[in-house]
Formats: C-alpha cells, structure tokens, sequence
C-alpha cells in the first residue's frame, strides 16, 4: 500500500511539474509576441538614427539596412524577431482552445517568423553605386512574412472567437489583420507608383 501511495505522489509531482512548465512556456511565448515587434522596431529605428548618410528612411525599405558594411546589424534584428516570432507562434497554438482547423492561423504566423529568418539569410545588397538591389530570395521572404501574418491574424480571430478567455480580442485581430493586407495592398501600389 506504501508503494501505490509513494507512485501516485510521484505521479502528481510530475503532473504539477509538466503543468507550471507548461505555464512557463506560455508566459515566455506571450512575451516573445509583445518584445518582438518593439524589438525590432527599437532595431531599425536606432539604425536609422546612426546611419543617416546612408540611408533614407521615405526612400527605401527597412531591409535596405541589411545592405552595406553594417547590415550585418539588421539581419541579426530580423533573426531574434523571427525566433520570438516562432516562439509566440507556438504558445499561441497552445495556450487558446483547440478547435478544428484552429492550426492554421498560428501555422501561418509561424511561417512568417520563417519569413523573417529567410530575410534575413537571403539579405539585400548594394552595388558599387550604392543602389539596393535583391541578389534572390528577400522579396520573396519578405512577401512570405507580410502576408502569412496578415491572413494569420485573420484566421487566428476565429479561433479566438471560440475560447471565452480570447474572446474579446478576435474582432481587434481580425481587424487588425484586414489593416495589415490593406497596407500591404498601398505599399505595393506606392512602390509601383514611386518606380513609375
């Protein structure tokens, strides 16, 4: 009887051990989602402010920071944001209740930290008369992290719909999402219009 009370006592200290490191998970994946983007964004920012004679923050995209003798910094600010990306992605898979399909909005945001290490693997570059020019693959990685966190927004907000703790946050992401295409949409046509 000593030993079945001993094995089960064991069992349940196993139990709370899975479940606060389970706890712990999503609390740093929930902060991996908020640092991020102000990581990166404090990233480009302080990059700008100390490379003004090399880079025109109206003319050029943030990736043109990757071009240069110090890209090497911006890659590495598209690297951390894409593991907490990543990281986000999958405690965001399992902290919300599942349902069906319910993969496929944190799959999404998961291909675009993807999207972000491929930035920053396939960089920008700039020729010998300071043009920045893609040498294959960044546009493509970028267009794979714009649009897989627009659409995973999207349909990351009606799985929050069905969770009654998220709930109130699935209208604010779907709206969120639908802003995030919409810019996507103006940036393309911009860019067209300012090559045109």
């Amino acid at each position: 009887m000593t030993s079945s009370i001993h094995k089960s006592r064991d069992a349940t200290a196993q139990g709370v051990d899975v479940a606060e490191r389970s706890a712990r998970w999503l609390s740093v994946s929930a902060w991996a989602g908020i640092i991020g983007p102000i990581l990166f964004t404090a990233g480009f920012l302080g990059q700008e402010a100390f490379r003004r004679d090399e880079y025109n923050p109206l003319a050029e995209v943030v990736s043109a920071l990757e071009a240069g003798p110090n890209g090497w910094v911006q890659q590495v600010n598209f690297v951390v944001f894409g593991v907490l990306t990543i990281a986000f992605a999958v405690g965001l898979h399992r902290g919300i209740r599942p349902t069906k399909r319910g993969i496929v909005g944190p799959a999404l945001l998961f291909v675009s930290g993807v999207g972000l290490l491929l930035a920053a693997a396939l960089p920008l570059r700039e020729d010998d008369s300071g043009v920045t020019y893609d040498p294959g693959g960044h546009v493509v990685a970028g267009l794979m992290f714009f649009l897989t966190s627009a659409v995973g927004l999207i349909v990351l907000s009606r799985r929050l719909g069905h969770d009654p703790k998220w709930r109130g946050l699935a209208t604010y992401v779907l709206v969120t999402g639908g802003l995030a295409i919409a810019g996507f949409i103006a940036m393309g046509a911009l860019t067209r219009m300012h090559r045109g």
